[in-house]
């Protein structure tokens, strides 16, 4: 089994600053898809930023350019820098990991942005 577990959240004001992280334990296993979502009050759970393979990595438009992944070599560690934060950031993050057809998911990390 492996456990998920984010960490770094809290509350920012407009236009700071945070870095959230996702550390895997538990089976070791090289996540070759690992992926950061985010759900808001009465939102659904939507995609944040994503890395997989050799590195490749994808946004959604609402986070280009303010935020970045990037991930361990060992691949069990994935991080997100999240910069010039705004209020409608403000949710539960979630940590999303894939090896194979397997599938893992933390509890969350709630990011608060407001002043």
């Amino acid at each position: 089994q492996v456990q998920v577990v984010e960490s770094g959240g809290d509350l920012v004001q407009p236009g700071g600053s945070l870095r959230l992280s996702c550390a895997t334990s538990g089976r070791r296993l090289a996540f070759n898809a690992m992926t950061w979502y985010r759900q808001a009050p009465e939102k659904q759970r939507e995609f944040v930023a994503g890395i997989v393979g050799g590195g490749i990595t994808r946004y959604a438009d609402p986070v280009k350019g303010r935020f970045n992944i990037s991930r361990n070599k060992a691949q069990t560690m994935t991080y997100l820098q999240m910069n010039n934060l705004r209020a409608e950031d403000t949710a539960v993050y979630y940590c999303n990991v894939r090896s194979g057809g397997l599938e893992y998911w933390g509890q969350g990390t709630q990011v608060t942005v407001s002043s």
